[in-house]
């Protein structure tokens, strides 16, 4: 199927689709005439990229994690588990860093509404 179908078919923007080649995430073959083609399977690996991205993966991370839906054995389960771990991690510390965020505006607003009703008293 040529690239409009699959970005039909997959609910993304040939934009998306390209992207994903550049990274080395998805590949086609080329038409005497330059076109892309890609077999019916790319349909559920733009699915696949989806939910990794929606997992809020990079798409170096998901690059990492490929062997293992590629060539799963014990051994790229494994390094997947580890990887996926990492950044399961990495977004905790984000979490609780936009927790802190949000309290220190919750700090600031408190204070604002405070001063606010001594102006109203005064």
């Amino acid at each position: 199927m040529r690239i409009g179908e699959l970005s039909a078919r997959a609910g993304v923007s040939v934009r998306a689709l390209r992207y994903y080649e550049e990274q080395g995430l998805l590949t086609s073959t080329r038409s005497a005439s330059g076109q892309r083609h890609y077999t019916e399977s790319a349909v559920e690996r733009v699915a696949f990229l989806q939910r990794m991205y929606t997992a809020g993966l990079s798409s170096r991370t998901i690059a990492e994690l490929l062997p293992c839906v590629e060539s799963p054995s014990e051994e790229t389960s494994d390094a997947a588990l580890v990887r996926m771990a990492e950044e399961r991690d990495r977004l905790s510390e984000h979490i609780d860093e936009l927790i802190r965020t949000r309290s220190a505006l919750d700090a600031l607003m408190a204070v604002n509404r405070a001063h606010r009703q001594t102006l109203r008293t005064a």
